[in-house]
């Protein structure tokens, strides 16, 4: 499997590689090795741009990377301007009954709504596993614990910031610019993935584009699925609900439409 998934990702990454291990998924010219829905996605000035218009998408839509990644450290330069969000895709799987482009796995939430800022989150799946600044864990019931805070990072996501995923068995990290947001480990065996797609969200709803400078990956050695032990959590851990979605889109709600006249 480490063989298959080092073929894969020689086979659709641009051949120049980055320092320190990592491998540039985008070769800054054009979108070989990813397929997005026609339209929606385009290489402007050596960057990507995804472009949501009122309408269009109808529902999240997704720029994939055709291949596959297991352990591994995950970094994008990305940036939103408009009242939107958007986020980086991974593990995941399609879902071809909605559309070619939607998805259902783990995302990092480039997101204007601070608490939703690289929260730990999974697309049309378990919803919120932790805001930005806390960490959880979730035990093979399904059930969130809170096992940790950790000061709040905010940072403005009309700007380009570094985004970084560090996956590790079950254990899942989520940085921007070097600080991180949250640590969520998946004892849910059920529901968890620990293989799968990477991707790039354009969100539906509030008009706006979503740039991508960069994305880089490192795959790392397999880790162990690490197991879990309510005994062993952190002194002060408490289980938590399911965190609530502050705001959907962006800062700010959608408008709503008006009603039909006769």
């Amino acid at each position: 499997m480490r063989l298959l998934l080092v073929f894969l990702l020689l086979a659709v990454a641009t051949p120049t590689s980055a320092q320190d291990g990592f491998t540039a998924l985008f070769n800054g010219k054009d979108l070989s090795g990813w397929d997005g829905e026609p339209g929606l996605w385009a290489v402007e000035d050596g960057v990507i741009v995804g472009t949501s218009v009122v309408g269009k998408p109808k529902t999240n839509s997704f720029l994939i990377w055709n291949g596959k990644a297991k352990d591994f450290e995950l970094r994008a330069t990305v940036k939103v301007v408009g009242d939107n969000n958007s986020g980086i895709q991974y593990r995941s799987r399609r879902l071809p009954e909605v559309t070619p482009w939607t998805i259902l796995g783990y995302q990092c939430d480039v997101h204007p709504t601070d608490v939703h800022t690289a929260m730990t989150y999974e697309e049309r799946g378990r919803g919120i596993f932790g805001y930005n600044g806390v960490d959880v864990v979730m035990d093979p019931t399904g059930q969130r614990w809170q096992v940790g805070e950790r000061p709040r990072v905010q940072v403005d996501i009309a700007q380009y910031n570094e985004f970084t995923v560090i996956a590790r068995g079950n254990r899942l990290e989520h940085k921007v610019n070097g600080q991180t947001t949250s640590v969520f480990i998946d004892h849910d065996e059920k529901a968890r993935a620990l293989e799968g797609l990477i991707a790039i969200q354009l969100h539906a709803g509030n008009p706006h584009k979503t740039y991508v400078k960069q994305v880089l990956l490192k795959v790392l050695a397999d880790s162990a699925v690490l197991p879990f032990d309510e005994a062993t959590l952190p002194a002060g851990s408490k289980k938590i609900d399911k965190p609530k979605v502050v705001s959907a889109q962006g800062k700010t709600a959608p408008a709503k439409k008006a009603p039909a006249t006769k």
